[in-house]
Formats: C-alpha cells, sequence, structure tokens
C-alpha cells in the first residue's frame, strides 16, 4: 500500500485526506492518506523518509512551503518561480518539489466566474503561499497589488522580487476590488483582522484561503458590510487534484459537494 501524507504547524484543520481518500475510493487506488504535525526541524527526516520510499508523496502546507526547499533536489518551475512548495514526490531517483497553488487558485477564480482583469487586489499576509497568489495574479492581469503583513519586513522581501508590489503598513486599508486573506489568522474562532471594514465600501470580494472554517469571522463581518465573499474550498480542492494527477497521473472528478 502507498502511503501520503500532509505536513504542517496547524495541522488539525486539513481536509487533505478525506479528499485525497475519497479520489482513492472513487479511482480503486490502495493507498493510505495521513496528516502528520511537525516542528521545524522534523522536514529533513520527513523528505528522506520520501527518499527511502517509505513514503509515496507529500504535501506542505504552513509554514514549510519554504522549508521543504533545501532538502529537495529538483524545483518545477512553478515551485522556482515562487520559491514555494506544496507537493514533493520522487521521480527517477530524485525529489521534485511542485507548486499546485497557483493553479489551484486560478481554477478557484474560474470557478466562482471571478475575473481580475484589470483590477485592484489587496493580499493580507506574506508566508509560502503568497508568491503563489501573486503570480496566479500576475498570469490573470490584475492592474495592482498590493500587500500588508504584520512583520513588514517580510513583505519588503517579496517587492526584491516582485518589483511593482505595493506595500501597505498592517491594519491600514487601500482601495481595492479583491481582498485575500493569506495569513492563518481565521484558524481559531477568537481570531480577528484588525481592519476598518466600514471604510471599506460594498460589493468588493474578500477572498479567504483558509477553508475550514467555511466561514472565519473576516468573512463574517465582510458579509455583514455588503460585500461578497468566498472561502478557499475551491482552490484546495483544485490545488490537491493536480496533486493526486503528479503522484498517479490520473485527473479525479471535482464536484460541487466535495468535502460539504
Amino acid at each position: 500500500m502507498k502511503k501520503y501524507l500532509v505536513i504542517g504547524n496547524p495541522i488539525e484543520h486539513s481536509l487533505s485526506p478525506q479528499l485525497h481518500k475519497h479520489w482513492f475510493k472513487e479511482n480503486n487506488i490502495n493507498a493510505s492518506y495521513d496528516k502528520k504535525k511537525i516542528k521545524e526541524n522534523e522536514v529533513e527526516k520527513i523528505i528522506n523518509q520520501l527518499k527511502e520510499e517509505k513514503i509515496n508523496g507529500i504535501n506542505v502546507t504552513v509554514p514549510y512551503k519554504k522549508s521543504v526547499i533545501p532538502f529537495v533536489d529538483e524545483l518545477t518551475s512553478s515551485a522556482d518561480v515562487t520559491k514555494s512548495v506544496n507537493t514533493v514526490f520522487k521521480r527517477n531517483n530524485k525529489i521534485i518539489g511542485d507548486n499546485t497553488d497557483i493553479k489551484g487558485f486560478e481554477q478557484g477564480l474560474k470557478h466562482i466566474n471571478y475575473s481580475v482583469k484589470n483590477k485592484k487586489i489587496f493580499i493580507l499576509g506574506a508566508g509560502g503561499v503568497t508568491p503563489s497568489i501573486i503570480v496566479a495574479l500576475k498570469n490573470l492581469g490584475s492592474s495592482k497589488i498590493f500587500v500588508s503583513n504584520r512583520t513588514k519586513e517580510k513583505a519588503e522581501n517579496l517587492k526584491k522580487i516582485y518589483k511593482d508590489l505595493e506595500i501597505v503598513n498592517w491594519g491600514e486599508i487601500v482601495e481595492f476590488d479583491m481582498i485575500i486573506n493569506c495569513t492563518s489568522l481565521g484558524l481559531k474562532n477568537t481570531d480577528e483582522i484588525k481592519i476598518n471594514y466600514n471604510n471599506i465600501g460594498i460589493n468588493k470580494l474578500f477572498f479567504d484561503l483558509i477553508y475550514n472554517p467555511k466561514e472565519t469571522n473576516f468573512l463574517k463581518k465582510a458579509k455583514l458590510t455588503g460585500n461578497k465573499t468566498e472561502n478557499g474550498k475551491m482552490m484546495f480542492i483544485y490545488q490537491a487534484q493536480l496533486a493526486f494527477k503528479i503522484w498517479h497521473n490520473i485527473l479525479p472528478k471535482v464536484t460541487e459537494n466535495l468535502l460539504n
């Protein structure tokens, strides 16, 4: 039986095992998929298990999308351009780091028929997934990307790579069409993102990459102030679909009721 897992910290919220097990059953694949909470100093050990073929594939979530890079042999072009890895596998005796977050996000927007072309996008957070969101937004033709992070230095480091980003102080608001929460603020029901919702206007799209819980406080407050909201469920499903194809060479079905 082949073994797969997702690593991260926190990891309790991850629905990856549920999703992959559903697709294993649907495609008659004899495999297991688990979630594992690890510390930073355990990343290398997990990658070594992949080298030794004790594990057949790894998904990577917060906060290890960059941490795995020193331990892989090769990055795909999408992982290289973002310096962010969410899928790891072994091919031709090499450990490959890949990134399915870019396409996952693009497909998630397509799913809700939302076009970012010529729109101003405001990103909250500058962690491991943010470069993937930036690359996707550029691919899709957004006109301006703003980034705000609690530690401003992290946002400024992104600007060194993506020169046309505009950095905004944490807590400040700019004029935007869509705002994306790329932080982990919202995983706990006590988490709040302190922004002034009353100064934003209405009919903006609030997109939260968090999908469990289904509605974070960020989205609840946005709805109350007359804005549209979307969680990260479809992005999560589409990035997982692509990881599944990498591992099994099968593109599994995506349906509306997945994970309901």
